[in-house]
């Protein structure tokens, strides 16, 4: 650029000397060059060198420079042009060129600034010129050995500035790109190591070497030393990524394995630092794998393999669900109207659009197949239904209406739209062009051999002819917030259905999709209620009548033969015989003397056994207490106590929250709460995930917002809008 400006500023003689139209002109420039902070701040200008010193002098500045080294001073007419005389910084110029022929040219070539001192490149011939120069060579100030500045391995940074971008093949040449450089430097410095660290901060778009100064080069060498030890320290962050750019290219490790382990090393270790990175590494380590043929059984926890497996269930469920096969393809279809299509079919033009009436999925319910289908769309909603307080406490039914409303929608967009349910909501899958470590400086030594790279059904690479292509599901990867209205819905229908206490806030919904939800909660609930179990109540306060007019009629049916050809021990006894209003309002004599038949001991035949009453467990000792006539029975009814099994709420009520309890929070809950209304950064506890977290707020504050607090959004967990000023007032002091 500044070589361009002069071309600007200075005219060809008719020798073709280049003279100076106006010194005030090169002053203007010099100060224009010198008050620039880009410039200044270009690493291609070292600091050390122009601390004091102008970048370009002009030809009388020259020229006093010789005259104090004791050079002879070259006398030069001035050049006219135009009949006027030429200015003197042109004859000075002149002069130094004219000085620069024989003897003084090989002598200038010596006072020139070392290679690399300047970040210029090396033209074929091995001369240094500042980078994208094309007038006369500006010669070096009397500057200090840069030797001593780089320390005692400063050859090889020498040699690293070296290497040229302009390389020859067969007697034509071409510029190497800036990913070519920076890989040719290194592999040159693979094993470099140094010990001057670097305070400052280095900031660039695609960082490579040749952005960084001498002394950022020393910094990043010296840190990266202490990485390959272990020792990770926060720097600058594009020392980091120039780090990964070299494990990416291979650089420093003996085989891929090695490679992708420092890796995922290097990322899970410096994102507490730097979290952003987060967006970039995973891509990267994804085409690690599939670029260098490894297991595709490393990339385990990534997140958009999670993401897709939970859409492949999905997929396969809406199918079967969708299908010919189903239940609901099964129900009759209105007469001349087409027969079902696979999900995401569209129907053929003019074809009717009734709904098949019956139920979505079978009664009794699959509750294996439901289970299963909640899963997967729990795993790609933003309204966690299985987090719902009405499925703790109804887990079956809002697993079926929710099921159910699900395969219904799969059947209204298979009617009325033109792409399916999971095209509308997740995207398509589609082949497209793609290159490995975009986002990247990345050079690979040779063309990729052809492949094919299946990371899952969904999700897969190909290399033919060393270009690559992906096939995939192209749309959002994030949970669906249409798929979360969808189920919040549900449940907030379902609860008004069942006259649930704890009812959610109503929010506007298509009125298609109410009716579905409607038709749906009220046949189940109809289904459910007529196949209900019957429940058979017993009072047990009857028992000691029935018995004792059982007593009674059995010893109305005994014959005359029967009552005299007895035993005396088997003589009727006139208390137990003969039922009295006293034994039939005492159950516990009652039943103590009708055990054994109906009959009293007394009543018994010849050849009857004595009744065998069970004792009670604090009597096994004393056989004769449980014979008692007076003794209570076992299974006497008794009325519930205060704190029993029988007293207590039935399974599944709700409890209201104990008086007293102001704050359902935690401290750690209520900070990260308070870091959320402040658009801070939430701090997440040690030991557990921020899903886990998100989970327990919301169902510490289901009792008192009777909805769900905190939704995930593109951005992250955030307060629904609705509740802040009620989640200020709950963790206020």
């Amino acid at each position: 650029m500044v070589d361009a400006i002069l071309v600007g500023l200075t005219d060809k003689c008719p020798g073709g000397e280049t003279v100076a139209r106006n010194p005030a002109d090169i002053e203007q420039l010099i100060a224009r060059i010198n008050a620039s902070e880009r410039l200044r701040a270009n690493s291609r200008y070292s600091a050390e060198v122009y601390r004091d010193e102008p970048i370009v002098r002009t030809g009388r500045q020259l020229m006093k420079e010789r005259e104090a080294a004791g050079r002879p001073k070259q006398a030069s007419a001035p050049v006219k042009r135009g009949g006027q005389p030429a200015a003197t910084a042109g004859a000075a110029w002149q002069a130094s060129a004219s000085a620069t022929r024989g003897k003084d040219f090989r002598e200038a070539r010596q006072e020139r600034i070392p290679l690399g001192a300047m970040g210029g490149r090396v033209t074929s011939a091995g001369h240094a010129a500042v980078s994208g120069g094309t007038g006369p060579e500006v010669l070096a100030p009397q500057a200090p050995s840069r030797a001593f500045q780089l320390g005692p391995q400063a050859h090889r940074y020498q040699e690293m500035r070296g290497i040229s971008r302009w390389q020859e093949s067969g007697g034509r040449g071409r510029w190497l790109t800036e990913a070519e450089l920076f890989v040719r430097q290194a592999r040159l410095m693979a094993d470099m190591e140094d010990d001057h660290p670097y305070h400052g901060t280095f900031k660039s778009y695609f960082p490579t070497y040749n952005a960084m100064s001498d002394q950022q080069l020393r910094g990043y060498f010296t840190w990266r030393a202490a990485v390959r030890r272990g020792d990770i320290q926060e720097t600058s962050l594009s020392f980091a990524y120039v780090y990964l750019y070299e494990l990416i290219n291979g650089i420093g490790v003996a085989d891929p394995q090695e490679g992708f382990s420092r890796l995922h090393g290097f990322w899970q270790a410096y994102r507490t630092f730097s979290p952003e990175i987060d967006r970039f590494v995973r891509v990267w380590l994804r085409d690690y794998v599939v670029f260098y043929g490894l297991d595709p059984k490393l990339l385990a926890d990534d997140k958009t393999l999670g993401f897709d497996r939970a859409l492949i269930e999905l997929r396969e469920l809406s199918c079967l669900l969708d299908s010919p096969d189903s239940p609901a393809a099964a129900m009759p279809v209105t007469p001349g109207g087409p027969a079902a299509s696979p999900a995401g079919a569209s129907l053929r033009k003019g074809a009717s659009k009734k709904t098949r009436r019956g139920p979505a999925l079978p009664l009794p319910v699959d509750e294996a197949l439901e289970t299963r289908l909640l899963e997967s769309i729990d795993a790609l909603s933003t309204y966690r239904i299985r987090l719902s307080r009405l499925y703790k406490d109804h887990p079956d039914d809002l697993r079926h209406v929710a099921c159910a409303v699900y395969v219904r929608m799969l059947e209204y967009y298979r009617r009325n739209r033109k792409s399916g349910m999971l095209e509308s909501l997740f995207g398509k899958e589609a082949t497209m062009p793609y290159t490995m470590f975009a986002s990247a400086v990345f050079c690979p030594e040779s063309p990729h051999p052809d492949a094919l790279v299946e990371l899952d059904p969904i999700h897969s690479y190909r290399c033919e002819r060393g270009l690559w292509t992906c096939t995939r599901v192209f749309g959002t990867r994030e949970k669906n917030a249409r798929l979360g209205s969808i189920m919040r819905a549900c449940d907030r229908m379902l609860r008004d259905a069942m006259g649930y206490p704890y009812a959610l806030k109503a929010r506007p919904e298509p009125k298609y999709l109410e009716r579905i939800i409607d038709r749906e909660a009220t046949e189940w609930l109809a289904w459910k209620s007529a196949h209900a179990p019957r429940v058979i109540d017993i009072d047990l306060s009857k028992l000691s009548g029935i018995r004792s007019a059982a007593a009674e009629t059995r010893e109305a049916l005994l014959i005359d033969e029967e009552r005299e050809g007895g035993t005396p021990a088997s003589a009727p006894m006139p208390a137990a015989a003969a039922p009295s209003s006293t034994s039939a309002d005492v159950p516990g004599r009652a039943l103590a003397t009708d055990v054994g038949g109906g009959r009293g001991a007394a009543a018994a035949g010849p050849h009857d056994e004595p009744p065998a009453v069970a004792p009670r467990a604090g009597d096994a000792s004393s056989p004769e207490k449980a014979l008692a006539p007076d003794a209570p029975v076992a299974d006497a009814p008794k009325p519930p106590e205060a704190g029993s099994p029988l007293g207590a709420p039935a399974a599944g009520a709700p409890v209201p929250p104990a008086d007293g309890d102001t704050s359902p929070l935690t401290g750690e809950q209520a900070a990260y709460l308070a870091a959320l209304l402040e658009g801070a950064p939430a701090p997440v506890p040690a030991g557990t995930s921020e899903d886990m977290l998100v989970d327990a707020i919301n169902e510490a504050l289901y009792d008192a917002l009777g909805d769900t607090a905190i939704e995930f959004g593109a951005d992250g967990p955030r307060i629904i809008e609705d509740y802040e000023d009620d989640v200020r007032g709950l963790i206020a002091p």
